[in-house]
């Protein structure tokens, strides 16, 4: 195979995921998949291919730590019942938006499997890199279970459907179990449902979801395959009990308080506030398919969004990126940042979707960063979003080149 020709980036203002301002006059050389130089001084081209950025911002690509690229349906009960190529089909657009908006890696939050990730890596489809978590795992009639209260039917153990974002399990036995073959399958992570939510029939907000041993047991068998735990969350005490359990990243997290995110912070848990979908549940849902129970849920957590990223912000927990958005309101994925700007500078939403995501996902120094020996994912941009994160919106277009390790998804500069 040959190797292809270095790409120099030249007069790039860097944006580099960890500093508060750019660097202007920067060149950068990109050697396959790989940063391999950032310099404030001309780089020789030799051989290279130069494109020219004139000045433009040139950021690490965005990573989005909480989404379901399976679910194209707003009802995702529905989406269970898709038959199987239907449910990929509809994943493939789904993807290639994503990657278009400057998504270049995702951390998909059940559903998605390693076949679709490594389908990605191949280049069979166009889409951002997958951190997949195989099934979600739900205890009886829990965030998972969209069995409504007249179905007595045995739930399927194995969730077989893709369209199925998860599985119902219970025991500490059982789970453990279920642990081990999400992992045999590929699951970079694990994600379970630690308490009620908004899209399933019978599980009000506040319930908790799982027992503490069944919680710990689940995150003993995330650290023995050496990965982790990511809990669905709303209510402060299923927060703090998840964290105390050994979850790593607390998903949602709407209704924390300010004892739940200290002991967020004294156990190292990440939040991923995922505001965009309440807003878009709350504007479309019942149009696009949301079932009653569930859109008399949103208030509960719609309006307590934005008062989470401060007790998060005040407690020092470092918040990640998420959008958790369902069917065509994928659409609205970049939002997330205009809303967390109503809380956050610029800087912080920017850290969210890039060098705190990398953590995330434990690919600090690979991921979510402009450095040498970082993977080539980059998107230069019209503009300094750290004066106008409206610039990181509108489906991309402010973004002229986006780039993949090393390969360009797009490129309007030549």
């Amino acid at each position: 195979m040959t190797t292809p020709a270095p790409i120099l980036l030249r007069n790039a203002a860097v944006l580099d995921g960890t500093a508060p301002e750019r660097r202007p006059g920067c060149d950068v050389l990109i050697e396959g998949r790989t940063i391999r130089e950032v310099s404030e001084k001309p780089l020789r081209a030799g051989a290279a291919t130069v494109i020219d950025l004139g000045g433009r911002t040139l950021m690490p690509g965005l990573i989005d730590c909480h989404v379901h690229v399976i679910a194209s349906l707003v009802n995702i009960g529905a989406n269970a019942a898709l038959p199987n190529a239907i449910a990929t089909l509809q994943a493939v657009p789904i993807l290639k938006g994503m990657l278009r908006r400057g998504f270049t890696t995702v951390r998909d939050a059940g559903g998605a499997d390693f076949a679709l990730a490594e389908a990605v890596e191949r280049g069979l489809v166009e889409g951002p890199r997958l951190f997949v978590s195989g099934r979600a795992l739900s205890q009886t009639g829990g965030h998972g279970d969209f069995r409504g209260r007249h179905d007595a039917s045995e739930p399927c153990a194995c969730a077989s459907r893709i369209g199925n974002l998860a599985r119902v399990v219970d025991g500490v036995d059982a789970v453990r179990k279920a642990v081990r073959e999400e992992i045999k399958g590929g699951a970079h992570q694990i994600k379970i449902m630690a308490s009620g939510g908004v899209a399933s029939p019978t599980d009000p907000i506040h319930f908790l979801g799982y027992s503490r041993d069944e919680i710990a047991a689940i995150c003993e068998e995330a650290a023995h395959a050496d990965t982790y735990v990511m809990a669905h969350a709303y209510t402060a005490r299923a927060i703090k009990r998840a964290v105390e359990c050994g979850v790593r990243t607390i998903e949602h997290g709407n209704l924390v308080d300010d004892e739940a995110a200290r002991a967020m912070k004294a156990h190292g848990a990440f939040a991923v506030p995922t505001l965009v979908t309440y807003e878009a549940l709350a504007a479309d849902g019942a149009r696009l398919g949301l079932p009653p129970e569930s859109v008399a849920k949103i208030a509960a957590v719609r309006e307590a969004g934005l008062k989470s990223l401060e007790i998060y912000r005040r407690n020092g927990v470092p918040m990640a990126y998420g959008s958790d958005l369902l069917g065509p309101m994928h659409e609205r994925q970049s939002e997330e940042f205009a809303i967390r700007a109503q809380v956050l500078t610029p800087h912080e939403a920017i850290l969210g979707a890039t060098s705190i995501a990398a953590q995330v996902l434990r690919m600090e120094g690979r991921l979510g960063v402009v450095a040498p020996g970082a993977e080539a994912d980059l998107i230069a941009v019209d503009g300094d979003p750290l004066r106008d994160l409206a610039l990181l919106g509108g489906q991309g277009r402010h973004m002229p080149l986006i780039m993949k390790s090393g390969a360009a998804a797009k490129n309007e500069l030549g």
